[in-house]
């Protein structure tokens, strides 16, 4: 043993000096947050058994759970969870991008742009709607929408891809904030088929006047197109991205308690997520974390068959409900989303994967 021992001491200093210090954890240049609204396990494991017994979201390296419960509630609302995200702090029910005694903070997105990194957002909603909203917005409840567009005119959001045309366009303050956005030099878009038009610069794409349809009724690929077109925008920045994509209507299958309808949202959100990873596996600086704001409808999954792809399940409400709800992650800093913590560390493992401060 004691030559064993002499003998290493006399190769340590020919070991090369990855053997000799730790590895120092690699930090990524973009970070994409994916939200699948509404998504619990039981949402995940329906969409599961639908795909024949596999989603992307197994090509994940890391998993946990966060706690949902906002500042004043149990069970929370997609504002204040979004902003939990967002500013890595409680907030009501129903504020967006403010803290608990309503004051703004600066967001994830907010700060990425200060930074010099580009910025994004694609949804299956209107733009304006909660989740989006908590990363550009500030207003003490998510129903005040024109407010809320407005905030978009502060350039922090490079590409958006989402519905909401109607509270930029015709609004009782008589702002036409769609021209507006054109003179600010964003390119503006109003059909998934625009999308393969546009190769630099800003976007503003609206893809409905209120909210997009469902999937069952025609939306087809506005997500992942819209994925897609917002990847190739963002990566020509070299200092990195930072982009929120949202698969909006998984939440709302629930409150109609439709296992089709979630089944349908989620086999959507899985195409965008294998996109996802892999553009994140080919560039290699690029954190993916896929979790949820809540979970809703309390969806148990009480038969099925994975052969025919086929999920039936029950539900104890249409609203939402207080469980945590799973984490996902891949990329360079995934080992951080391991564990179960509150949502508000999300935000705060995204700082720090990126190593940012406020300011």
């Amino acid at each position: 043993m004691k030559t064993l021992f002499l003998f290493m001491i006399a190769l340590a200093p020919v070991l090369p000096a990855s053997a000799q210090q730790p590895l120092v954890a690699k930090k990524p240049k973009n970070i994409i947050l994916m939200v699948g609204d509404g998504m619990g396990t039981a949402q995940i494991f329906a969409g599961l058994t639908a795909n024949h017994g596999t989603l992307n979201l197994t090509r994940c390296t890391a998993i946990g759970f966060q706690k949902t419960q906002s500042a004043d509630a149990f069970v929370t609302d997609s504002g204040a969870g979004a902003t939990a995200f967002a500013i890595g702090k409680k907030a009501k029910n129903g504020a967006i991008g403010v803290d608990a005694q309503e004051k703004p903070q600066q967001t994830i997105l907010e700060t990425a742009k200060k930074n010099g990194l580009s910025t994004g957002l694609v949804v299956t909603c209107s733009i304006t709607h909660a989740t989006p909203a908590s990363f550009y917005a500030h207003v003490p409840s998510r129903s005040q929408v024109e407010d809320i567009a407005a905030d978009m005119l502060k350039g922090n959001v490079d590409v958006f891809v989402g519905g909401g045309r109607n509270h930029f366009a015709h609004r009782k303050d008589g702002r036409n904030l769609v021209q507006e956005l054109q003179t600010k030099g964003y390119q503006i878009a109003d059909s998934t088929a625009d999308l393969s038009t546009i190769k630099t610069g800003k976007l503003a794409a609206f893809t409905a006047d209120l909210e997009p349809k469902k999937i069952s009724e025609g939306r087809g690929d506005l997500l992942l197109n819209g994925t897609t077109t917002a990847l190739r925008l963002l990566d020509q920045t070299k200092k990195g991205f930072f982009m929120m994509i949202e698969g909006s209507q998984i939440d709302w299958g629930g409150h109609e308690n439709q296992t089709n309808y979630i089944v349908g949202e989620m086999l959507d959100f899985n195409k965008t997520i294998g996109a996802v990873l892999d553009f994140a596996e080919k560039d290699g600086n690029t954190l993916v974390v896929i979790t949820a704001d809540h979970e809703t409808g309390g969806l148990a999954i009480t038969d099925g068959d994975m052969q025919a792809g086929q999920a039936e399940g029950k539900y104890v409400t249409k609203g939402h409900t207080g469980i945590m709800v799973p984490v996902f992650a891949y990329g360079p800093g995934a080992e951080a989303f391991i564990g179960i913590y509150e949502n508000t560390a999300i935000f705060d493992k995204m700082m720090a994967a990126y190593a940012l401060r406020i300011h």
